[in-house]
């Protein structure tokens, strides 16, 4: 330990930044150990560790001299600086994060704010990536005296218990984000789906619960847009600057999954598949500008419509149906002639390549449906 407190005091060490932030992310990885295992056998040794650590990366404040006190005053954050502000920083600054969130620049005024905008934008990004960013931003946030929370988390409706992303405490407080499933949403509770015994029981309440965090994160996230085409078929327009077509996007979104609902307790298999087809698109419709990654958190959680989709496929095939459903990727020249009323994009991806497939291309029997798409455009 003495070797190491000596490195830690080091000035203009870039090994000593280095360990300081290890041991910021050490500390951070055990109280969050500590507080979701308080009854391990190494429990008492885990708060001993803690505690030299905190004494390691947290020396006593030593007495300042008055006469220096004037000095130490003028290099004092102001009342209303923002903590996190190298947080901000350095992810303004990413590269590699600019690839899949555009040139915008964090816009929170409170650290609050800002730790909360921070990581709704690492959901939009390659998993690995986004694992990796949050980390980092924990060390950030432990280096201001701030820990990860994971107690106090916005509900959003669905299926199972899982937090999302963590809160912080200490000289930061604010909420996390996670999934409840005792937190229903009143528009989809209408459905009275406890009384649906049809097909796919599992699958439709698995759904409901997908809508319901839909509708709940265009509360949460500004920066979320619609590409829905039975609504506006011209642009892709941002939820939160333009409350009527919120309205109307939420809308649609439920009747589309009322009328999928109604379809399957009509027992017409054909039927179903168009309205599962319509509440897929409408569902991929509630986009990002660049869109979220298909291996984002945001990307992964749209995926399970198409999975489930192919599970109807499947029943409308076994009843002797000729049907073909392609989701529409890579280069937009190779996949146009499937699509009606794409949408072109001045930024994310590659040059001439889908974004998104926000409708697939369906062929049920003789008769054809063509897909849409986000595409970047190739000049």
């Amino acid at each position: 330990m003495e070797n190491l407190g000596k490195l830690l005091k080091t000035d203009n060490s870039e090994l000593a930044r280095l360990l300081q932030f290890s041991l910021y992310g050490v500390e951070a990885a055990l109280k969050q150990a500590l507080t979701k295992y308080p009854n391990d056998p190494a429990a008492d040794l885990c708060q001993g560790a803690l505690e030299e650590l905190n004494t390691l990366i947290h020396p006593p404040t030593e007495i300042i001299d008055n006469s220096n006190l004037s000095d130490v005053l003028q290099l004092s954050p102001l009342p209303n600086e923002l903590k996190l502000r190298r947080l901000q920083n350095e992810f303004n600054s990413d590269l590699q994060l600019a690839l899949y969130l555009g040139n915008t620049q964090l816009q929170s005024q409170t650290d609050s704010d800002l730790w909360n905008e921070v990581q709704r934008k690492l959901l939009r990004v390659p998993e690995e990536l986004a694992v990796s960013w949050r980390q980092r931003a924990l060390i950030i946030a432990a280096s201001v005296g701030a820990q990860s929370d994971i107690s106090n988390c916005v509900p959003l409706p669905f299926n199972k218990h899982e937090n999302i992303y963590p809160g912080l405490k200490g000289s930061i407080t604010t909420q996390g984000l996670s999934f409840s499933n005792v937190a229903p949403h009143p528009q989809i509770a209408q459905l009275n789906l406890q009384n649906y015994q049809g097909d796919f029981q599992e699958d439709i309440y698995f759904l409901a619960n997908l809508v319901s965090n839909c509708i709940k994160f265009i509360d949460i996230d500004p920066d979320l847009h619609h590409a829905l085409n039975s609504i506006f078929s011209f642009d892709i327009m941002n939820l939160h600057s333009k409350p009527e077509h919120r309205c109307q996007y939420i809308d649609a979104l439920i009747e589309t999954f009322w009328r999928m609902l109604k379809a399957e307790e009509s027992a017409d298999s054909l039927s179903a598949l168009r309205h599962w087809i319509d509440l897929d698109e409408a569902i991929h419709s509630l986009v990002f500008v660049p869109p979220a990654d298909r291996f984002s958190w945001w990307g992964k959680m749209q995926q399970e419509t198409r999975r489930l989709l192919k599970k109807v496929v499947q029943r409308a095939l076994s009843e002797g149906h000729n049907i073909r459903i392609r989701q529409l990727s890579g280069l937009y020249a190779d996949v146009c002639a499937f699509s009606k009323d794409d949408l072109r994009l001045e930024q994310g991806g590659n040059l001439g390549e889908v974004l998104a497939c926000l409708r697939v291309y369906a062929k049920i029997n003789e008769q054809e449906f063509p897909g849409r798409v986000l595409f970047r455009s190739s000049r």
